[in-house]
């Protein structure tokens, strides 16, 4: 184990732990409208995910997007002022907490229609398999997404066309609320890479170098020889749907019993047995001190006003 690697993916785990949390708090004060989609229990996918590969691959992904936006290189500022609906924010405040976008590190959304981004997502591994530039897109997704349309177009073109891509099904086990066993005839969703010639994997995300290690594997695969993988996470949400979701469909036992096996949990233990444990204390303070700074950036940041009108709906200057 490289203990120094191990305590940069659990900074980023702990950092979007506490981002997350800090944002339920200010939706229940009324800074954050609309829809909340929380990543909180799922961090292992995003910072596995992302440590598998390079800053300039691409990452599409579903509206749970905040983990995986600073996992990919977001700053932190940037993704809560968006939630703010602030000019800051990395889509001027106009996107708001489903459509989290960045340029410069990437992250290409972010999108609100269930399974919509996966065909977007192989258009993205086309462009670069077409341009050689030697990128690797990849495209989470949750496992209500499987059973979409767009879920089959993109798999399919991307096994005909070998495209360098990974597919990342972060299967948390709900399709908002509906489980595993009323949604899917098949629970091992990875088997369906079969029908299409694919390569493909599946385990617990239980360990966030596990996660990476898996990817990479995946990550590789695209890269060197252009082809796609499936690739099944098994993840869990400790949070509902959304903020407005009570989560009253699992039992508290059923809660309790994952969080138990909570990757950032894992991580932890694991630094609390081979780390200076002044070291680890000095390191929550720092995130505590980062996500206090996000916030009050957020908060202190001005709306956007009528001058972004324009350049945002007609001639795309303020494109970032």
């Amino acid at each position: 184990m490289n203990l120094d690697h191990l305590v940069a993916l659990y900074r980023q785990m702990q950092l979007i732990r506490r981002l997350e949390e800090e944002a339920a708090r200010a939706y229940a004060m009324g800074k954050i409208g609309g829809f909340l989609h929380l990543y909180i229990g799922q961090e292992a996918v995003a910072v596995g995910a992302c440590a598998a590969i390079t800053k300039d691959d691409y990452v599409v992904t579903t509206y749970r997007d905040h983990g995986i936006a600073i996992a990919k290189g977001m700053k932190p500022g940037v993704m809560m002022a968006e939630l703010f609906g602030k000019a800051t924010g990395c889509s001027h405040g106009l996107g708001g907490s489903m459509h989290m976008f960045d340029k410069a590190s990437n992250m290409l959304g972010g999108h609100g229609i269930v399974g919509g981004h996966i065909p977007l997502a192989a258009g993205a591994a086309f462009a670069s398999k077409y341009r050689k530039d030697g990128r690797v897109t990849l495209c989470f997704f949750g496992d209500g997404a499987v059973s979409i349309q767009g879920f089959h177009e993109g798999v399919s073109l991307a096994a005909l066309w070998k495209l360098p891509i990974v597919f990342v099904c972060e299967n948390n086990e709900y399709s908002m609320g509906t489980p595993l066993s009323r949604t899917l005839s098949e629970e091992d969703i990875s088997k369906k890479a079969i029908g299409y010639g694919m390569a493909h994997d599946r385990f617990f995300a239980t360990d966030v170098l596990e996660v990476e290690s898996r990817l990479k594997q995946a990550v590789d695969r695209a890269r060197n020889e252009s082809l796609p993988t499936l690739v099944e996470v098994r993840t869990y949400r400790f949070r509902g749907h959304s903020m407005s979701d009570p989560g009253k469909y699992r039992t508290a036992a059923e809660l309790d019993e994952h969080k138990q096996r909570d990757p950032l949990s894992v991580a932890r233990t694991k630094l609390e047995a081979a780390w200076d444990q002044q070291k680890l204390a000095a390191l929550e303070q720092e995130v505590e001190r980062e996500v206090e700074a996000a916030v009050k950036f957020a908060d202190e940041s001005p709306e956007p006003d009528a001058s972004i009108l324009e350049p945002t709906t007609y001639d795309g200057t303020f494109a970032s």
